[in-house]
């Protein structure tokens, strides 16, 4: 089968960081489905993986969100049958998508939006389930609108877990929802996605956020740039408050700043699940079902923003490099291979 593997870490614009190359199709385990890559998405995972794991030599295949269709299933596999459209990111542990045929692990697996192209879906997989979790599971931000008024700060609203996290706060809570944006294309972006504020996260942010949220904000999802932003963050913040965190500051950042208005941290990895093989793994498939029936019935969109084609070597090193400028809005996706 077709796929692209990297060999050792090497930058995106060098020709050796990604290849094409041949491989032998997965065969699958028993509770494992044996997947048709239909189109992908391209994660910060992956470009991490390719510029700082050595795979010492050995064919290694990248790629954490994929939408394909079931062609055939292992002997103990009791949701999924052959024909059946899914979605899915899969776990580290195990080869990525970036290739014609993929085995995943059914209970990680999700039926694919009946209203989006395989495209349109490969772009929301690992993004949802991290805002999903993070919000949810971690901060235990509750569901509905009932409760006390509260407000949501998103750090990095317009990146590929903002877009979904602020359309997930705003249909599914009754939190009021402040997003950061630094571009007029990027302020745009976060609007279309349903931030009730847009503020510069390139500028002081304690000021721009207090302008619209007097009395401070209850919960801050910070994904990316934490260290720079922690100390703002930490004034914003009401007592009590919940800040959450995905990205890997170079720089751990002063948790003793939290203690005087009593503040917990949360860290979200969506790996964490298949990494330790917990018991509630199919929680993963759960919540990409919950998703899909969210965008099936108009209340959450694709985060795509550019296709660049086919499923190669030069279409990802571009992505790479893509995602690696910080620039990007949305999603980068992937489709079909030559």
């Amino acid at each position: 089968m077709k796929a692209v593997i990297y060999r050792q870490p090497l930058p995106a614009d060098d020709p050796r960081s990604l290849v094409d190359a041949e491989l032998p199709e997965p065969l699958p385990g028993p509770r494992d489905l044996l997947v048709k890559v239909d189109a992908v998405s391209v994660n910060p995972i992956d470009t991490k993986r390719r510029r700082n794991a050595d795979p010492k030599g050995v064919d290694t295949v990248l790629g954490w969100d994929v939408a394909g269709t079931v062609v055939a299933v292992g002997a103990e596999v009791t949701r999924f049958k052959a024909g059946d459209a899914v979605w899915y990111a899969g776990e580290l542990e195990r080869p990525g998508g970036n290739s014609e045929r993929h085995a995943v692990d059914e209970r990680l697996v999700g039926r694919k939006p009946s209203t989006l192209t395989m495209a349109e879906a490969a772009a929301l997989p690992l993004t949802a389930i991290t805002a999903w979790e993070l919000m949810f599971e971690r901060m235990g931000i509750p569901h509905g609108t009932q409760g006390r008024p509260a407000t949501l700060l998103v750090v990095g609203a317009a990146g590929g877990v903002g877009s979904i996290a602020v359309q997930l706060a705003r249909r599914l809570t009754g939190l009021t929802v402040i997003g950061t944006a630094s571009r007029p294309e990027t302020r745009a972006w976060v609007e279309a996605m349903g931030a009730h504020h847009v503020v510069d996260h390139a500028k002081p942010l304690v000021e721009q956020v207090k302008a619209v949220a007097p009395a401070g904000v209850d919960y801050v999802l910070s994904l990316t740039h934490t260290t720079e932003h922690f100390a703002a963050l930490v004034e914003l913040l009401k007592p009590f408050g919940k800040i959450g965190l995905i990205d890997d500051p170079a720089e751990a950042p002063d948790i003793r700043l939290l203690k005087r208005k009593s503040l917990s941290l949360h860290w979200e990895l969506m790996y964490t699940r298949s990494l330790f093989h917990t018991d509630d793994m199919g929680e993963q498939g759960r919540i990409l079902d919950e998703v899909a029936n969210l965008v099936d019935a108009g209340a959450i969109r694709t985060t795509m923003r550019e296709n660049l084609g086919i499923v190669d070597a030069a279409n990802l090193r571009r992505a790479h490099q893509l995602l690696e400028s910080g620039r990007t809005i949305g999603k980068v996706v992937l489709e079909g291979f030559a």
